[in-house]
């Protein structure tokens, strides 16, 4: 009897991951052992359940799939399928890497191919080899590829002021109202979802601190550890923001380490 196999979902809107959900349960050789609803709920259930495949939302707010990927330990690293909505530019580019992908909305034939293919992996081990590395080199070619924002429009009255991304010292979401904040302490709020305007800016210059707030890489002056692990960040125009406990990991493996 062929072995069933253990599935994880990881995708922030509900009706997208109960969708995925009961087309996994419609096939017998698959067994959904844990879904997670952000990033940060992926990470925790793939390192305590080792699933065989993990299928990850790319854009969730805090961590997107590709963070997912970059947090997992090596010895928990399951094999990886992501889901998305990217228009077929980005599709090819993951594509011409060797990495399953599922476009949105997910049709039953294609996410049996992609069940096939992980058995396949599955039987043969050094068709596992070097997955973490695919991905890795898929996120890089990807982000090389984009035509970062460089300049943000806001309507403050009856005037549009540009401002320079350079300038920007953070950007808090409240809802789908955005604050942003400059290097020089001026404030302007605009409607936006921040997920979307953090796809169109270069990750090499911003982070996310938490679920709501982004900021410009070069505005730390200094991180101060809190209780229970998180942190507290100081931006040089003395803003101060809170991280939440999943980006406090985040900090302490990519930015607070020589």
């Amino acid at each position: 009897m062929q072995t069933r196999l253990r599935i994880v979902i990881a995708d922030d809107e509900r009706p997208a991951r109960s969708f995925l959900a009961a087309m996994l349960r419609a096939f017998e050789d698959v067994e959904l052992i844990g879904e997670a609803a952000n990033g940060a709920e992926a990470v925790e259930l793939i390192e305590r359940l080792s699933p065989d495949l993990a299928l990850l939302d790319l854009q969730m707010p805090e961590l997107d799939g590709l963070g997912v990927v970059r947090l997992l330990r090596k010895d928990r690293m399951p094999l990886i399928a992501f889901v998305t909505a990217y228009d077929e530019y980005a599709v090819r580019a993951f594509e011409m890497n060797a990495v399953d992908y599922l476009l949105k909305p997910v049709e039953r034939g294609r996410l049996r191919e992609t069940l096939n293919r992980v058995q396949e992996r599955l039987e043969r081990t050094d068709l596992r080899q070097g997955e973490t590395d695919r991905i890795h080199a898929v996120s890089a070619e990807y982000q090389g590829r984009q035509a970062y924002l460089e300049r943000i429009p806001v309507r403050q009255r009856n005037e549009i002021v540009i401002i320079p991304v350079d300038r920007i010292a953070s950007i808090v979401a409240e809802g789908e109202l955005l604050h942003l904040t400059t290097t020089d302490n001026r404030r302007s709020s605009f409607s936006y979802r921040l997920r979307d305007l953090e796809a169109r800016l270069d990750p090499a210059k911003f982070v996310r601190l938490a679920r709501g707030t982004l900021v410009n890489l070069s505005q730390i002056e200094r991180v101060s550890p809190l209780p229970g692990g998180t942190y507290l960040v100081t931006l040089l125009n003395q803003q101060q923001l809170n991280v939440s406990r999943i980006q406090s990991r985040v900090l302490r493996e990519q930015l607070l380490k020589l």
